[in-house]
């Protein structure tokens, strides 16, 4: 395809469009593992052409579990999507990051149980490594384009994925401080993996919405809560995408691009050709000789 977007963005509870995107166009792309779970939203902001995904479908309809993160990603390389920037609400497990404040995570613990995680599978074998599972290039452009909104913005932090769609109990709550978790949330995994596995690269710009259900001062999480904060803060993270968007170091190439050049392990040769033509956009660059 030609002139489309190498920027994505995803978002999550509270921002379920872009206002501002201009010559749009919609995609409704075929995957291998089944729909998007919204139409892709292909337009112009500020002179950049750029993709937008609602996570949770139109009028949130998936919940944590149900969204189909494996269609999403791959719908997000088809169409030539490079970055993507993901809008999170998260609960925060610190006292000093505070509803309304902005984390800008460079850590993840994968807590879910149920869901798909991976595109490799069916012959094709592939380990792909996510030490630092945040690009850090993205991240700093992320930070910086809250500079102008005066927002608190926290540049580190681990974001704990739970399977939800239940909040978690106290005890829950109390022993993921225990771990050093910073923020808790249920979409990131396996969200970002995939993107490592897609070679796209990928930060999160997480809200915090509310202390979880820990802090026995502040009133237990509620979807009212969430909602409200959200809310509030929704012109914020479309301000940012803005400031981010123009941003000239967004479409410089970085190392995510490459990130796995060596990780396919199985030889060519004992692919299944099924498996190999459907993973063809991930993995046509990043075969073994032989």
């Amino acid at each position: 395809m030609t002139d489309m977007p190498q920027i994505a963005i995803i978002g999550g509870t509270g921002l379920y469009d872009m206002p501002g995107l201009e010559e749009i166009t919609t995609f409704h792309p075929e995957t291998p593992f089944g729909k998007a779970s919204a139409p892709i939203i292909v337009g112009r902001l500020n002179g950049i052409k750029l993709a937008f995904l609602a996570r949770h479908g139109i009028d949130h309809i998936y919940n944590p579990s149900e969204v189909n993160y494996r269609a999403n990603i791959f719908s997000l390389k088809i169409l030539g999507v490079r970055k993507i920037i993901s809008i999170n609400a998260c609960g925060s497990l610190r006292e000093d990051y505070s509803p309304g404040h902005i984390v800008i995570p460079d850590q993840l613990f994968d807590f879910t149980r149920d869901r798909k995680r991976t595109f490799f599978e069916d012959g094709c074998v592939a380990h792909a490594g996510v030490a630092n599972p945040f690009c850090d290039d993205l991240r700093a452009m992320a930070v910086d384009s809250f500079q102008p909104t005066g927002a608190v913005v926290h540049n580190s932090g681990t974001l704990i994925t739970i399977e939800g769609p239940r909040f978690s109990t106290r005890a829950e709550s109390n022993l993921f401080r225990t771990w050093g978790m910073s923020v808790i949330g249920m979409t990131a995994c396996p969200e970002a993996f995939l993107a490592r596995e897609a070679e796209i690269a990928y930060a999160i710009i997480a809200h915090v919405t509310d202390y979880d259900v820990w802090h026995v001062h502040e009133e237990a999480v509620t979807v009212e809560m969430i909602v409200k904060t959200l809310n509030n803060n929704a012109q914020l993270a479309r301000e940012s995408i803005r400031n981010m968007i123009g941003d000239p170091r967004l479409m410089v190439p970085c190392q995510c691009e490459r990130s796995m050049k060596d990780a396919v392990i199985t030889q060519p040769s004992k692919i299944p050709t099924s498996t190999r033509e459907r993973l063809s956009p991930i993995i046509a660059g990043n075969l073994k000789a032989g």
